[in-house]
């Protein structure tokens, strides 16, 4: 009987970290700490053996898609698959960051869109039956969308949209952003709300997939959001630690065999938000 196994992208520190640790508490498995630099994600391993926790580590950029592919090929030969799919890799620039807009928007979505898309287009055909995918994405994705034009709201909500024609406004948003014709293309100033605004969609969408084409796996997918936690990414006067913000993507990640909900779902503080 091969191990269950649950993996964690960008899990050397903050959110990714703590989720490992709760991981490495409740999951009946092994659980893989994953990160682009070596050295950080080792000695992550070794703050987690240092408190009794077992977590082992893999080299995964998920901007990398050479390293994506090895990544997947290694959970394959070693386990079969994946249980456990926890997508928390991601950027953000700082608000008093200036980079210009245009290259905060490629920069971003590079990362947080394209780059995760990369990630579930590999791993989910490894999920096995009652696997897991939890997608950290965040509230400021719904106030995004809620700042869009009427046009856009409608294709992001709407029960038809395709994987293509969300890359398609993705990309739209990035070209746009370049000419400095965003805001009349309906699109707020926020390139990391969009970026998640599209993540959300996408997992409704590949849910929605799964669901179809893979019905009787009882794979659950879904987006969350973690709140606004002291990271580094989110700077020191946010209101909660990472091990709160960690519950919400663990109770999606664990949810029971046999479980019907939620699928497809967003999801924060352990309950379904409207979309």
């Amino acid at each position: 009987m091969t191990s269950r196994v649950a993996v964690v992208t960008g899990s050397n520190k903050g959110i990714g970290l703590a989720i490992v640790k709760e991981l490495c508490r409740q999951f009946q498995g092994v659980v893989y700490i994953t990160a682009r630099d070596v050295g950080r994600g080792r000695n992550a391993v070794e703050s987690l053996a240092s408190e009794g926790l077992t977590a082992m580590f893999q080299q995964l950029d998920i901007n990398d898609g050479k390293s994506i592919t090895t990544a997947a090929a290694y959970f394959k030969e070693k386990y079969g698959g994946v249980d456990v799919l926890v997508n928390n890799a991601a950027i953000a620039f700082k608000v008093a960051d200036t980079t210009p807009f245009p290259v905060q928007a490629e920069e971003t979505l590079k990362t947080n869109f394209f780059a995760t898309r990369d990630m579930l287009r590999q791993f989910l055909p490894l999920i096995k039956a009652g696997g897991r995918v939890v997608n950290v994405s965040s509230f400021v994705g719904v106030r995004t969308l809620n700042q869009c034009s009427p046009a856009l709201q409608e294709r992001f909500r709407s029960e038809d949209i395709t994987e293509e024609e969300l890359v398609g406004l993705m990309q739209r948003f990035v070209d746009e952003a370049k000419r400095g014709e965003h805001k009349q293309g309906g699109w707020p100033e926020t390139a990391y709300g969009v970026s998640k605004m599209g993540l959300t969609t996408l997992s409704m969408i590949l849910a929605r997939r799964l669901s179809k084409e893979r019905p009787s796996d009882a794979i659950l997918l879904n987006a969350c959001c973690p709140g606004w936690v002291r990271t580094d990414m989110a700077g020191p006067k946010a209101p909660k630690s990472p091990e709160e913000g960690a519950v919400t993507p663990v109770y999606l990640a664990l949810l029971p065999p046999g479980a019907t909900e939620p699928h497809g779902k967003f999801v924060s503080d352990k309950e379904v938000q409207t979309w």
